[in-house]
């Protein structure tokens, strides 16, 4: 299978050049030229595998650069890394399920890919004969960060830097990243928002003088946020999965459609549910849940994306994102693969802030969108937890996906079964997640993980409980002007 660019669609690739890459050289995001269909018979097989084996069948019919052996092997090296199942699927109430993504090394449903993607990385440049090391670039809203920086510790022919909005993460997510063990790994603290962030990794990988000088020291820059599509597909297979296992379990019967709902700010992790969905898997909706910042939310009911808005610091903070990068792929397919229309959008975005599209020559019907405020997610956390048998305690921004998905199925009394893409272990958010269903208040993000494991009796994850022991080893914090100096600076340093 080829790939393509979304703003120029005669620009092709190969999977590994795709997974090297990162992004395209024109800005554009690289997607498949088509979707492998996932017939009757592919589905009788998947029914029969473990998850490893799931995620080799769905990568093999995309990653023709690689055999099926080949990526089961990697497959079963990531997730041997998790606590058990990779992704369960708990049923909370009848028609009513959570796809828990957070069982991995860091907690968080980053790791459903980010244990891949360095075996992908580092195969990819075997196969294209690419001995230059690669610097792995990476802006993140919380999760993405720390998953991908104990993804690629120590990966031979790796360096990896991590750009974080030094106020928008949760104590626990930073706690991750700056205690963060590896002799391949550097972490800067940006004094801005995400989407500062997002946008200046973006402009060092399309800046020709940072890629020039780079390469003259025999680097080449790639990418482990959602941009790059090696980040992107083995989370295509979780969808499928947790599919598989409602039939597997009786919940549901082969072919039955059912909804997920899905926490989201940066569109990757819902766009994988509508590439599954695009390969044939039974989904009736996809329901876009956002937080305050809820730029999605209007998009899917006006067509308008306006980032001239008003940012907000939420207690679900990798939501806390106003470009959304992973919609322009969206968009690359409900419009027609038209790749001059999707250049034109997104230079109108660079340059007014916004632009306006007509839903109704868009083929959305797949999805529908909501939002939850910091009221309503708190109260959700509380009352999720009071009215579970067995107090099933939900992090914020599962709590935004459950508060989202209510208030869909009040107003449309939908009762098609039901899948809430759970993110994060509550602990890593555990101040506000204790404040929420104690009723309250801890500041200091230890005591909250004390007070909460004893409050719920929720086991607290290993990974969590020794970040108290650990030593701060990252304490850059830059303007976020200055990333770009800080990529050469880091790698000086080496």
């Amino acid at each position: 299978m080829k790939y393509v660019s979304t703003r120029d669609r005669m620009r092709t690739y190969t999977a590994a050049e795709a997974i090297v890459k990162g992004i395209s050289d024109d800005g554009g995001l690289i997607v498949p030229s088509s979707f492998p269909v996932l017939n009757e018979a592919k589905f009788d097989a998947l029914l029969g595998m473990d998850y490893p084996e799931r995620v080799a069948s769905i990568l093999a019919d995309y990653l023709d650069d690689f055999s099926f052996e080949e990526l089961l092997g990697y497959a079963n090296k990531a997730y041997s890394r998790f606590d058990g199942d990779p992704c369960p699927v708990v049923k909370v109430d009848d028609g009513l399920y959570m796809l828990e993504l957070w069982h991995g090394p860091t907690c968080a449903f980053k790791d459903m890919a980010l244990t891949l993607l360095p075996h992908l990385m580092v195969a990819s440049k075997r196969k294209l004969g690419d001995d230059c090391r690669t610097l792995i670039l990476v802006a993140t809203s919380g999760d993405t960060g720390k998953a991908a920086l104990e993804g690629f510790r120590d990966v031979e022919g790796t360096e990896i830097i991590v750009f974080y909005p030094v106020d928008g993460v949760s104590a626990m997510q930073k706690r991750q990243m700056i205690t963060q063990r590896g002799k391949n790994v550097h972490v800067a603290g940006i004094k801005g928002n995400f989407d500062d962030a997002q946008t200046a990794v973006k402009k060092v990988f399309t800046d020709p003088d940072a890629v020039a000088r780079l390469k003259a020291r025999g680097i080449e820059m790639s990418s482990a946020n959602s941009i790059n599509w090696g980040r992107l597909a083995p989370q295509i297979a979780y969808y499928v999965s947790a599919y598989c296992d409602l039939v597997n379990a009786g919940e549901i019967e082969q072919g039955e459609r059912i909804n997920f709902v899905v926490p989201t700010g940066n569109f990757g992790n819902i766009l994988a549910g509508y590439y599954a969905y695009r390969m044939g898997l039974p989904v009736h909706k996809l329901i876009v849940a956002s937080n305050a910042n809820n730029i999605l939310t209007d998009f899917f009911s006006t067509g308008s994306y306006d980032v001239e808005r008003e940012f907000y610091k939420t207690m679900s903070p990798s939501m806390d994102i106003l470009v959304s990068s992973n919609l322009e792929r969206l968009l690359f397919e409900v419009m027609g693969r038209d790749s001059v229309k999707i250049r034109e959008i997104y230079a109108e975005l660079a340059e007014t802030g916004r632009f306006e599209l007509d839903l109704s020559e868009l083929d959305l019907s797949v999805f529908e969108a909501g939002w939850a405020s910091e009221e309503e997610t708190k109260e959700t956390i509380a009352t999720f937890f009071d009215l579970d048998e067995e107090g099933y305690v939900l992090d914020p921004h599962t709590a935004v996906a459950v508060s989202v998905y209510n208030e869909y199925s009040l107003e449309t009394d939908d009762e098609t079964p039901t899948v809430i893409v759970s993110t994060a272990s509550p602990y890593k958010f555990a101040c506000d997640v204790y404040n929420a269903i104690a009723g309250a208040h801890e500041k200091d993000p230890d005591k909250a993980v004390t007070k909460l494991q004893l409050f719920t009796a929720a086991e607290c994850p290993s990974a969590i409980a020794e970040l108290d022991s650990l030593p701060v080893r990252h304490t850059t914090v830059i303007e976020r002007e200055d990333v770009k100096k800080a990529v050469f600076d880091f790698v000086a340093g080496e």
